[in-house]
C-alpha cells in the first residue's frame, strides 16, 4: 500500500512544496500589477474609504452585513464616552444560497428583511462580501459572486442603489464595502489607544480576502485622486493565482461552479475545504492509500463539510461523523488524518505567503513600537485544526533575518457590522 506520506510527496501537496519568498514575490507583483490596471489576477478595487475619519457620538446608523451564509444587520451609534452602543441585531439566511434568485427577487428579499430599521438612520453601512467596483460615492457594483451565490442578474448592477430601491428608500446614503475593510475598520477602532504603522483587514471562513491601507499616488489605474492621501484598497485576494496548484486541485477546481475563478480561496478556505479534501481522499483511496473497503465507502459518501473534516482530525462527534464511518480501520483513519492535515499545514504556509506579501507592500512594521495590526476574523483561521499555530510560525519564519518586520493580530467580534456602522459614521 501507499502510505500518506509518499501519497501528498507524490502530489506535492505538501507545505515544504511551497517556497514563501517566491510566493510572496509573485503576491507583491499581481498587488503592483493591480494598482497600475496591468493584467493580473488581484483586482485592488479602491474603496474611496478612508482609515483617518473621526467618529461622532450619538449618531445612529444601520449597519448590515451579507456575506457567507448570514446576513446581519444591527442599529449602532458610539455614545458620549465613545463606547459602542447596538440594538436590535437580527440574522438571517443569505438569499440565493439554495436556490437561484432574479435581480429583483434578490433585493426584494434583502429589503423585507430591513424593514424594522428603515426609520432608524439616514445612513447606511453595508457590508457587502463579494467583488465590487467601489465608486466615488461608495456605492459599487457587483463583478461577480463567489461562495456558490446563485444570483447572476445582480452581476453589473449597482448594489446600493438596487437596495434602497426595493426598500422604497432611494434618498438614503449608503457606504458599501466588504468585509475585509469593515474588519480593518473594526479593528483600529478597537485598538484606537495604541500606535500601530498600519492596518490590514484578513478573513479567512467561508471565503478570503484582504485589505490594507495604500498611497493614493501608488493606484495609478485611477484618475483624479488626491496624491497625498491614502485609502483603503480591496485586493480580492481569493482570486490570486499564481500559488502552485497541484494536479488535484485542477481536478478539484474543475468541480465547482466557477472553473479558473477564485483558485487560492479553493485551496484555504472553509467554502471548499470540504470538497477539496472529499476529493483528494478518494484519489488517494484510487492510489492505494486505504483498503478496498474504504475506497468503496468514500466512493458512496456525498461531499464532505470543512466542518466534518475538521472534527475528524480533532477527535470530535466521532460516532456521527460519515468521514470517520467510511474509513474501515484504525490504519486508514491515521492515514486519513496525516492528509488532512498535510493539507491544513499547505493551507497555513499559502495564507502566510498572502499576508507577508501584504506587509512587505506597505512597506510598514519595521519598530516593535509600532507593528502592523491585522485583523483576522473568519472560522477557518481560528477553528480550523492547528491552522494558526501553523500560519504564525510560518510567517514568524519568513519575517527573520533582512525580512524583520512587526505585526500583531487581534480579531474583533462581529467586527463585519461594527467596521460598516463606523464606515457609515466617518465617510
Amino acid at each position: 500500500m501507499t502510505t500518506a506520506k509518499d501519497f501528498l510527496k507524490a502530489h506535492k501537496l505538501t507545505s515544504a512544496d511551497l517556497d514563501l519568498k517566491s510566493l510572496t514575490d509573485d503576491f507583491i507583483s499581481e498587488m503592483t500589477n493591480g494598482l497600475q490596471g496591468q493584467k493580473g489576477s488581484l483586482m485592488m478595487i479602491p474603496t474611496y474609504i478612508s482609515a483617518e475619519g473621526k467618529i461622532a457620538p450619538n449618531q445612529p446608523v444601520v449597519a448590515i452585513d451579507a456575506g457567507g451564509t448570514n446576513f446581519r444587520a444591527v442599529k449602532m451609534w458610539f455614545d458620549e464616552k465613545m463606547n459602542l452602543v447596538t440594538e436590535n441585531l437580527q440574522q438571517r439566511k443569505m438569499p440565493a444560497i439554495d436556490e437561484e434568485l432574479s435581480n429583483k427577487e434578490f433585493f426584494a428579499t434583502l429589503a423585507a428583511y430591513l424593514t424594522e430599521y428603515k426609520d432608524v438612520s439616514e445612513k447606511i453601512g453595508f457590508c457587502f462580501s463579494y467583488a465590487v467596483e467601489i465608486f466615488p460615492n461608495k456605492d459599487g457594483k457587483l463583478l461577480e459572486w463567489s461562495k456558490e451565490v446563485k444570483a447572476p442578474e445582480v452581476i453589473g448592477e449597482m448594489v446600493g442603489k438596487n437596495l434602497l430601491q426595493a426598500m422604497g428608500t432611494p434618498n438614503k446614503q449608503i457606504v458599501l464595502m466588504n468585509d475585509t475593510v469593515s474588519t480593518l475598520l473594526a479593528g483600529q477602532a478597537a485598538t484606537a489607544g495604541k500606535k500601530y504603522d498600519t492596518y490590514i483587514g484578513f478573513i479567512l471562513g467561508t471565503g478570503t480576502n484582504a485589505c490594507y491601507i495604500e498611497q493614493n499616488s501608488n493606484i495609478t489605474k485611477t484618475a483624479d485622486l488626491d496624491k497625498n492621501s491614502s485609502q483603503i484598497i480591496n485586493i480580492e485576494s481569493g482570486n490570486f493565482n499564481k500559488a502552485p496548484r497541484t494536479d488535484i486541485d485542477v481536478l478539484f477546481d474543475k468541480s465547482t461552479k466557477l472553473p479558473g475563478r477564485y483558485t487560492f480561496e479553493k485551496m484555504i478556505s472553509g467554502g471548499y475545504f470540504g470538497g477539496l479534501c472529499t476529493t483528494i481522499l478518494r484519489i488517494a483511496a484510487s492510489e492505494g492509500v486505504f483498503c478496498d473497503e474504504t475506497r468503496v465507502n468514500l466512493k458512496k459518501i456525498g461531499e464532505l463539510t470543512s466542518e466534518e473534516v475538521n472534527k475528524f482530525v480533532c477527535g470530535i462527534d466521532l460516532s456521527t461523523n460519515d468521514l470517520n464511518a467510511a474509513l474501515a480501520c484504525e490504519e486508514d483513519k491515521e492515514a486519513a488524518a496525516e492528509i488532512i492535515n498535510g493539507l491544513i499545514q499547505r493551507a497555513a504556509k499559502l495564507v502566510a505567503g498572502n499576508l507577508g506579501a501584504v506587509i512587505l507592500k506597505t512597506g510598514k512594521g519595521k519598530s516593535p513600537d509600532k507593528p502592523v495590526l491585522m485583523t483576522i476574523e473568519g472560522t477557518t483561521f481560528y477553528k480550523l485544526h492547528n491552522f494558526q499555530v501553523m500560519f504564525e510560525g510560518f510567517l514568524q519564519g519568513f519575517f527573520s533575518g533582512e525580512n524583520r518586520r512587526f505585526y500583531e493580530i487581534v480579531e474583533v467580534p462581529n467586527s463585519s457590522l461594527i467596521g460598516a456602522g463606523i464606515a457609515a459614521v466617518v465617510n
